[in-house]
């Protein structure tokens, strides 16, 4: 059972959190319900809570979106329906509509795409859909928000004399404008209208001239508007029928209000459905905003946060385009608490808030920024003792309310407790405050709590090194510069650098040479030698690292000059097999030219046709074992380049692995796209496109162009979608 103070919510500010995705709902209701999420008891519950998160979050980067929950709320409208004889009005009405439609639409995409967001489906379940409801007003109330003429026989019936008796109106009012113009009676305008009717401008000279109702003047008083003795018949008639239009309307009110009055706890349920998806959507937005995802939940009592970063301070940074600083933190059953030491400033408290608010975001249905391998565990209680708290209401001080605190520790802490206390045991005198915070560490040990403390008691993190599942952890710092790294490092207490700082911030050396004599000599002693390794520590990470640095780029120049060097061998022997080449030419060159002189001399054909055979059968000798040799070269060769291809091809598969797995990975958090006739596809890990011809169940034909082929969709990408 999860029972976490609102003190720790505060001290947390997890209520910030809550105002930021209150800002990402888009409905009202949704705004209002997000401020009062909090840590679930129920660990199914949380588990489908932060499931269907992420199917969201999932969904906000494939086609298959998830329809839009907008909703206007109709807490008036609900509040009348449970109120009998009381009558809805259309405006109301089409509210009511739009829900029910809105719902319908979310059950049937949820149906359609079960596979992909079983966990949102399954919130759906609960749901019974009222088609009726929207039926019912759709035939009372046309899109445009007016009562069709069709609600009703004798509505109908009135809207019918209606129209005939306007016609009369427009006929009556057309022949009094033209006999009055044909008589010059009427000003330049002619007519005008006032209160909807159509009334003669008539001059005031002679308005005694016009039979009919006065309506009006102008400003001026030159002109008289008159409605028309016949025109005002009609518009009497007008006016007794418009009524019983207004008193049949609200009849038809009155009987879809009535029909509508036994789905009053169904609508209520839409609207809180609706709400839940905005609260989801707000979460899912809040998450892609951070990169947060959802990270394995372990049944063991181990917390693994590899580069968690803090929510809030995340969030400022990106919009400030500053760099935020992720942490590592690691708690087990042989590692179950970390104190941390080292200078202020250093980041020890936003470590601690770190590990608190991440906590508390999960175990309340968020998405939190971790890396994909990170781990988590349930806790029954997060207990915090953060900040200065002292009450000026209660009269307590610092150290009185710490204690006040640590009481409240001591009654609830157990092995299902993560405890987060900043600056242990001070308020107090440092000795005694120490021996008692030591105390309270034993105590919270021996119950088999986690926790993380952040000190400068040296009593504490000697503590740290005598337990056995206790560490010590220390915020790296540059030890010239007394910058800090923001780096958390686990087995080494931190040296509060308090002379360091001093100097660095212009205290006279002779004040804190004067400050170091006061206290015991041994005191300082461990402070300089923790400080000493810390900065060691510092120094040999840097030299490691540029150490690696210059080795990755050793072997880089070293694959350079290798590469070189077999492209100038290469070249070389080349060279060499063309300078061969041009000697034997030459060579052969000389013995033609000589037979031919000695023809040229004797005119002898047979010992030039014997030395042509002679040089001619001399070469293909040759040729006969070069090509002996080079096939033998050519095997070897080939042989070779058979095992270099093969070493290759094993590295390339290895390659292919692991993408594979990565894919897995991705397919599982992604939903597979559904295929449609004519989108261009193609295999998974293949090359070639092609266009899907036909699909059956899970098989699809897909046509290459030259050939055709009928494949599963789960082997098949898609590439492009059809236009529609």
């Amino acid at each position: 059972m999860t029972k976490i103070s609102s003190k720790t919510l505060q001290d947390l500010e997890f209520n910030t959190v809550l105002q930021q995705l209150s800002v990402r709902c888009s409905t009202e209701m949704g705004k209002e319900k997000v401020l009062s999420v909090g840590p679930l008891e129920s660990k199914e519950e949380l588990l489908a809570t932060l499931g269907q998160t992420s199917e969201y979050l999932a969904s906000l980067s494939n086609d298959n979106s998830i329809p839009n929950h907008n909703f206007d709320a109709i807490h008036q409208e609900l509040k009348l329906l449970r109120i009998e004889n009381t009558t809805l009005e259309i405006g109301g009405f089409k509210r009511i509509g739009s829900l029910c439609n809105s719902v319908a639409t979310h059950v049937k995409f949820f149906s359609k795409f079960k596979e992909y967001y079983p966990l949102l489906l399954h919130v759906t379940e609960s749901i019974t859909l009222y088609p009726e409801i929207v039926k019912s007003i759709e035939n009372v109330i046309d899109k445009f928000g007016e009562i069709k003429n069709t609600a009703s026989h004798n509505l109908q019936g009135i809207r019918s004399q209606m129209g005939t008796v306007k016609v009369k109106i427009n006929q009556s009012f057309a022949t009094a404008l033209s006999s009055y113009q044909a008589a010059d009676l009427l000003d330049e305008i002619k007519e005008s209208v006032v209160d909807n009717r159509r009334v003669l401008a008539v001059k005031s000279m002679y308005r005694k001239k016009v039979n009919g109702a006065v309506m009006g003047t102008s400003k001026t008083g030159s002109i008289v508007y008159i409605e028309p003795e016949a025109t005002l018949r009609y518009s009497r008639e007008l006016n007794n029928l418009e009524f019983e239009e207004k008193e049949e309307i609200q009849k038809i009110l009155n009987d879809l209000t009535n029909q509508v009055r036994p789905f009053a706890p169904h609508l209520d349920d839409y609207q809180n459905f609706l709400a839940y998806m905005d609260i989801t959507a707000s979460k899912a937005k809040y998450a892609l905003e951070m990169d947060a995802l959802l990270p394995e939940i372990t049944e063991n009592k181990e917390l693994y946060l590899r580069d968690a970063y803090h929510p809030l301070l995340f969030l400022s940074n990106k919009y400030k385009k500053e760099k935020t600083y992720p942490q590592t933190i690691i708690l087990h059953p042989e590692n179950r608490i970390i104190v941390i030491s080292g200078p202020n400033a250093g980041g020890k408290s936003i470590t601690l808030k770190t590990i608190g608010l991440l906590q508390l975001m999960l175990q309340s249905g968020i998405l939190i920024p971790v890396h994909e391998r990170s781990k988590v565990c349930l806790f029954d209680n997060v207990l915090t003792d953060i900040g200065d708290n002292q009450s000026i209401e209660n009269h307590l001080s610092t150290y009185s309310y710490r204690l006040k605190n640590m009481n409240s520790f001591l009654r609830k802490c157990n092995d299902k407790t993560l405890f987060l206390i900043d600056e242990f045991g001070t308020g107090s005198d440092p000795e005694l405050g120490g021996a008692l915070a030591e105390t309270f560490l034993e105590v919270f040990y021996e119950r088999g709590a986690y926790g993380v403390i952040t000190t400068h008691y040296s009593n504490l993190k000697l503590l740290a090194n005598e337990l056995p599942h206790v560490t010590n952890a220390n915020m790296l710092f540059d030890g010239k510069s007394l910058e800090p790294t923001y780096q958390l490092v686990l087995g080494q207490a931190g040296s509060s650098f308090t002379f360091e700082v001093a100097q660095k911030n212009g205290i006279p050396y002779s004040l804190i040479n004067k400050a170091k004599k006061k206290i015991e000599r041994g005191k300082v002693r461990f402070d300089a030698t923790i400080a000493k390794l810390q900065k060691e520590r510092s120094k040999m990470e840097k030299t490691g690292s540029r150490l690696q640095e210059e080795e990755t780029k050793a072997r880089t120049e070293a694959q350079k000059l290798e590469d070189l060097n077999s492209k100038i061998k290469s070249k070389l022997e080349n060279y060499q097999e063309l300078y061969d080449h041009n000697q034997r030419m030459i060579y052969l060159g000389n013995k033609l030219n000589t037979a031919a002189e000695k023809y040229f001399e004797d005119k002898k054909k047979r010992p030039l046709v014997s030395e042509l055979l002679k040089i001619v059968e001399t070469e293909n000798s040759k040729r006969k074992k070069q090509t002996t040799v080079e096939v033998k070269a050519q095997k070897e060769k080939k042989a070779k380049v058979e095992q270099e291809v093969i070493k290759k091809v094993e590295v390339i598969r290895e390659k292919k692995k692991v993408a594979k797995k990565k894919a897995e990975v991705k397919e599982k958090n992604m939903p597979r796209p559904v295929f449609k006739i004519g989108d261009r596809v193609r295999m998974i890990d293949g090359k070639a496109v092609g266009s899907i011809d036909n699909l059956e169940k899970n098989k699809a034909i897909v046509n290459y162009g030259i050939f055709t082929t009928n494949v599963n969709v789960d082997q098949l990408e898609l590439v492009e979608a059809v236009k529609k």
